[in-house]
């Protein structure tokens, strides 16, 4: 234990250290409190990227501390001297890393929960580093943790997974039971689910559910003048690279700046174009967008049944790889599944690039970074082949993803959500926003007023959907044939929708960062059930790069 066997004196030290950073705590506390927050949204309406210009930043659904009030007195357990002992050995380690520190006995899976639950407190409490990246913690977690501990003490030599005792946190569309699943939205603030079926598979594993990440409302498919990040419920995400620089992307964004201000071991994201892809990019991660069919959707909420996936989010290829094996499994639910996803699980190994042809679009050519990357993969003996990307019509895409929303989510509500939610469908939920719209919909709903109004027939939303989803599948399919290609390259989530539309998995990787500090993105593009080879070229470009930089501020 911390200060056994110490001279009095150390003690006497310790314990002024612990009353000052108590009552420097205290005095955080009370500023946060009071916070206006008027001054910071002055500074982002000056910025010349208009995207930062936000009109909130603060959920009016959430009161300053409510977010850790039901886990104070477990956060309160670690003091102040142990926790800053854990932050040198938890900061940026990765999931192998932490599970060697607790068989070590360096660390238990209760002190892992409690460093990220305190974490978190000590920066969204703080009036000057919040990132709204949270929407709820997981009242359950620490005594979750302690009961892995102490199956641990009790077989120490059972066969384990690694995601075993390991903090996640969880997407807000994506149900756990215990806590809300609110996709931010008001409409869903009492939706007490059951478990998704890729939580049930994580707590299989032991993994510890540490709370949901807060993301763009509706999966940013909501309203047209709302930014990246935003959600009712939740608030404006902010950017750790850039706390009101930059933007987090979407629509897991409190995923992403999540993972980036280390306030779990890794994070689960959801896409439909892009939504991965782009807070991973955004916040320095990498971020596997899988095959749809690859994981399940049952139990999460839905925009599109056609091309929404849920998709893990981490600090290295080796991360991501260890959650979503965690989560693979055959859901019958779900008929995007092919029965081959009962068993599929991926590896993280040394791999050459040797024979490899990688297709590098001649529009990035030019781009520092993105020629940097090339320089590395070249040299590993991989063929880089300059390509033209197809040009396809998407003209419906917005009207396939409304249809599709419209028919999903009112099957979600039937089926998945709590009975304590109060709407049924899409023209509910409009209705139900326009009652306190300052509250509820404070950039509109523009989305879901086209939704309400969509007049398009189920036969008509098929053939919409085969028109747009075979346009983009056989322009990949001939890029890839015509090139004799493997893989094609992208920057950050450039390109996502052509993925999405073809099914074509991807998975983004940090290449570097511009002069201003923000985060740049490699991505790759496979065809559809090459996650395999999707991580093996990322994970070697990963460590010939060696790019990633945690965020300055929050080290």
């Amino acid at each position: 234990m911390p200060g056994k066997n110490r001279p009095v004196w150390v003690l006497i030290v310790l314990a002024l250290i612990v009353a000052c950073m108590a009552e420097a705590q205290d005095m955080q506390e009370r500023v946060s409190a009071n916070y206006d927050e008027s001054v910071d949204l002055k500074r982002l309406s000056e910025l010349d990227d208009v995207s930062m210009h936000y009109r909130l930043l603060r959920s009016g659904m959430q009161s300053h501390g409510s977010l850790w009030a039901s886990l104070n007195e477990e956060i309160n357990a670690l003091t102040p001297v142990r926790y800053r002992e854990l932050e040198l050995l938890v900061m940026e380690s990765s999931i192998a890393e932490l599970q060697e520190l607790v068989l070590a006995g360096d660390l238990s899976y209760e002190e892992l929960t409690l460093f990220y639950l305190s974490r978190i407190r000590e920066i969204e409490g703080d009036s000057a580093r919040y990132l709204n990246a949270v929407i709820s913690l997981n009242p359950e977690s620490v005594e979750r943790a302690r009961a892995l501990d102490r199956a641990l003490r009790a077989s120490p030599d059972a066969e384990r997974d690694l995601i075993y005792g390991i903090p996640i946190l969880l997407k807000d569309n994506i149900n756990a039971a215990g806590m809300a699943t609110t996709a931010g939205a008001v409409a869903l603030q009492n939706n007490f689910a059951g478990n998704a079926f890729i939580v049930e598979k994580l707590l299989e594993k032991g993994a510890v559910i540490l709370g949901k990440a807060n993301l763009s409302e509706w999966a940013y498919f909501f309203c047209d003048d709302c930014p990246s990040g935003w959600s009712a419920m939740g608030g404006q995400t902010l950017n750790p690279y850039g706390r009101l620089q930059f933007n987090t992307g979407g629509s897991s964004a409190g995923s992403g700046a999540s993972i980036a201000a280390n306030y779990a071991a890794a994070a689960v994201g959801s896409e439909t174009s892009g939504s991965i892809l782009s807070p991973s990019s955004a916040n320095s991660l990498v971020g596997l967008k899988p095959t749809i069919g690859s994981l399940s959707r049952t139990g999460v909420v839905p925009i599109s049944g056609t091309l929404d996936t849920t998709g893990p989010m981490a600090r290295s290829v080796a991360d991501v790889i260890i959650l979503f094996n965690a989560m693979t499994g055959y859901d019958q639910r779900d008929t995007a599944m092919p029965m081959m996803s009962g068993d599929l699980q991926l590896n993280y190994r040394e791999k050459s690039l040797a024979g490899l042809r990688l297709g590098a679009p001649g529009r990035y050519l030019g781009d520092e970074l993105f020629e940097r990357a090339l320089g590395l993969l070249s040299a590993d003996e991989a063929a880089v082949v300059e390509i033209t990307l197809p040009d396809i019509d998407m003209q419906g895409f917005g009207t396939l993803l409304g249809g599709e929303m419209v028919r999903d989510l009112a099957s979600y509500l039937k089926a998945h959500a709590s009975r304590l939610v109060m709407i049924d469908s899409i023209k509910d939920l409009q209705a139900f926003n326009l009652q306190r719209q300052e509250l509820r919909i404070p950039y509109g709903q523009a989305e879901v007023d086209r939704m309400v109004d969509l007049d398009i027939s189920p036969a008509e939303l098929e053939g919409l959907r085969e028109s747009l989803q075979g346009s983009a599948r056989a322009a990949l399919e001939t890029l890839f044939s015509g090139n004799d290609l493997d893989l094609l390259l992208s920057v950050d989530n450039r390109n996502a929708g052509l993925a999405a539309l073809a099914n074509y998995p991807a998975l983004t990787v940090p290449l570097g960062y511009l002069d201003s500090g923000k985060p740049v993105n490699l991505t790759l593009i496979a065809p559809p059930f090459q996650e395999q080879l999707l991580v093996d070229v990322g994970g070697r470009f990963e460590r010939l790069a060696d790019a990633r930089l945690g965020p300055a501020a929050y080290r």
